[in-house]
């Protein structure tokens, strides 16, 4: 029986595989720290095996800032930690799919490679836009210097720095850069092949954004750098301009796969439809058919009905051949006007549009997708104050959702979640558009000022904010449409990022002298229960953490059978044995057991030969 690891992937070994796979000639032994040999990559080889001549090592086109490779490092470097679920802060914590994560999302991202690995449709994330008094989290890739982190700013309990990003700071960019640079590193594996990432974004750092989205997600995967018209009215007070908007950069994870949500048409659209002629075909509006581009075939008169000979304007041709010309003039998709005497104009029916819906455009006016001040009295009105600054709209985030083109059971995630103003939107777009889409929700618990008018209203953290907005307005939501919310998910499941589960034994018994040993009776830690276990093997065996799972009691031990068989596990100490073969007989595709389920290395042995003889298929762990 095989140990499950309890720490996330290590991404650096996952990616030498891949390059193992790709050039097998540029791969070749190291030594670790300890004096281990490891796989490693040939760099320079692999240099010459993607360029057809030696390329320049002093020059080369690249985006690069201080404490860039160990961003890179830092995104790739495995880490011990586990997601612990909180039922009593959840809502409809059995039948929900939906998650609200809180912690760093740099350990969130982590620990969700392995169980949502290309299953996320829609990222949308609004990071801190580093105006100098942005909260930046607490990365350590840029404190090698100790004098440096000292003179910058707190530390937390655990010794991490934690400081605002001010002008003072000697980092001012690089500090930013590192911080969303391994964000994303991590936030591409999770996206689905026909995916896309949202950024919201302003000037302070959109220029280098962009170029590191272009690195991680490749160039060619660039869509759009959106325009959202977030102010309504001019600042009066502002010292050279009234700055009335903000980006959001919108990236596909494969632009050849990815389809764009179109946006419905409008009255104002259709009103350019019209039918002056009764065309059977319906409603049309017509095009000019000239054109720059000048080519002789396309330069001819045409005669009009009323017998006015018309030419080409002046340095320019016909969009059609003459004999092309002749075709639509039969089929009547030639117009000249309700005279007859005007020059001629081809018929576009609306019915003929080659999309259903309009195309959208790169500047999102306020009157159509809301404004910040919109977006901070939805929440204000929601939460009876104003509690939070800069919630971004319900009508923008329902915008984004369009051009994202989401299926039925699509996952959103949002990795700086704030108000969750993504899950609120994702609950009213599921009901505006009788769908099942799920939402991942993930929030650094940072602290609110005592002072603030969110603090003096119990809110100690914006993880509470967030979690009480997705309450109250899937509640509002359900009021207010109560025909056909009935199968509407509101709910959510609360997971906290904290310690493994497992005590420091389990992973470096051999730091231990024998006599030490006692003191670990149980490689797991005292005040965790049977759920925070079994949502780390979750993780572990890469299982997404919104399924359904029951609990039953069989003799005197608890059975937990998740997603109908998934992964069955049992915690109890000194399970029987006809507990296993009753666990065997349910064919699950995975079980699990702790290892003081077993009095002895022989009931271990003896479990492996009842799961081999009754149900061969599963996969089974000790922890």
């Amino acid at each position: 029986m095989n140990k499950p690891k309890f720490e996330t992937p290590d991404m650096t070994q996952k990616n030498i595989d891949k390059i193992s796979q790709l050039f097998p000639n540029c791969i070749t032994e190291t030594k670790d720290e300890n004096g281990n040999l490891k796989k490693a990559v040939n760099f320079e080889l692999l240099q010459q095996m993607l360029s057809d001549e030696i390329a320049d090592k002093d020059e080369a086109y690249e985006f690069t800032w201080v404490g860039k490779n160990a961003a890179i490092v830092e995104a790739n470097k495995p880490i011990r930690k586990t997601l612990r679920p909180y039922k009593e802060e959840s809502v409809n914590w059995d039948t929900t799919e939906n998650l609200y994560i809180e912690g760093d999302n740099l350990e969130v991202l982590k620990l969700l490679q392995e169980s949502y690995l290309g299953k996320v449709k829609m990222i949308y994330i609004d990071p801190p836009y580093n105006t100098g008094n942005d909260f930046i989290y607490r990365d350590d890739f840029t404190s090698s210097n100790e004098e440096y982190a000292e003179e910058s700013g707190l530390f937390d309990d655990e010794g991490n720095r934690m400081f605002k990003n001010t002008d003072t700071n000697g980092r001012f960019h690089s500090d930013w850069c590192s911080m969303i640079y391994s964000r994303l590193l991590l936030a591409r594996n999770l996206l689905t092949d026909d995916g896309v990432i949202f950024i919201s974004i302003d000037d302070n750092e959109v220029e280098n954004l962009k170029k590191i989205c272009d690195e991680v997600f490749g160039a060619g995967n660039f869509i759009a750098q959106l325009i959202w018209e977030r102010a309504f009215s001019p600042k009066n007070d502002a010292r050279f301009i009234s700055n009335s908007h903000d980006y959001v950069l919108m990236i596909a994870k494969d632009i050849n796969t990815f389809v764009i949500g179109r946006l419905p048409r409008t009255e104002e659209a259709n009103a350019r439809y019209s039918n002056p002629d009764n065309d059977p075909r319906g409603v049309w509006m017509s095009s000019d058919i000239s054109v720059k581009t000048y080519n002789a075939e396309c330069d001819y008169p045409i005669t009009t009905p009323s017998g006015r000979v018309v030419e080409p304007p002046a340095g320019r041709c016909w969009s059609l051949s003459a004999k092309a010309f002749a075709e639509r003039l039969q089929d009547n998709r030639i117009w000249f006007g309700p005279d007859g005497n005007g020059t001629p104009r081809i018929k576009r029916f609306l019915s003929d549009l080659k999309h259903e819906g309009m195309a959208p455009t790169s500047i999102m006016f306020f009157k159509d997708v809301g404004h910040s001040q919109e977006g901070a009295q939805e929440v204000s009105k929601l939460l009876d104050g104003g509690f939070f600054s800069g919630p971004k709209p319900q009508r923008l985030m329902k915008r984004l959702l369009t051009l994202a083109n989401l299926k039925d059971d699509s996952i959103v995630l949002d990795f700086f979640s704030g108000s969750a103003s993504t899950g609120h939107a994702v609950m009213q777009f599921n009901i505006d558009n009788n769908s099942k889409r799920k939402f991942i929700m993930v929030q650094l618990p940072e602290l609110c000022d005592e002072k603030s008018e969110a603090y003096k209203a119990g809110y100690k953290n914006i993880c509470e904010i967030g979690k009480e907005r997705i309450r109250r307005a899937g509640k509002k939501i359900k009021e207010e449409n109560p025909l056909t919310t009935q199968d509407l998910d509101i709910g959510f499941r609360v997971l906290k990022v904290d310690d493994s589960n497992m005590k420091d034994v389990y992973y470096s018994a051999t730091e231990y002298e024998q006599g030490k040993l006692d003191m670990f009776e149980s490689n797991i830690k005292e005040d965790r229960n049977d759920l925070d276990l079994l949502f780390g093997c979750l993780l572990d065996w890469g299982l997404p953490l919104s399924l359904p799972y029951t609990s039953e009691t069989i003799g005197k031990f608890t059975v937990h059978t998740y997603n109908k068989g998934d992964l069955v596990a049992c915690f109890n100490e000194d399970v029987s044995e006809e507990v296993v073969k009753e666990i065997a007989r349910k064919k699950p595709l995975r079980a699990v057991f702790r290892d003081s389920s077993f009095s002895n290395s022989a009931s271990k042995i003896n479990v492996f030969e009842i799961f081999k003889m009754i149900s061969p298929e599963t996969s089974v762990k000790v922890i």
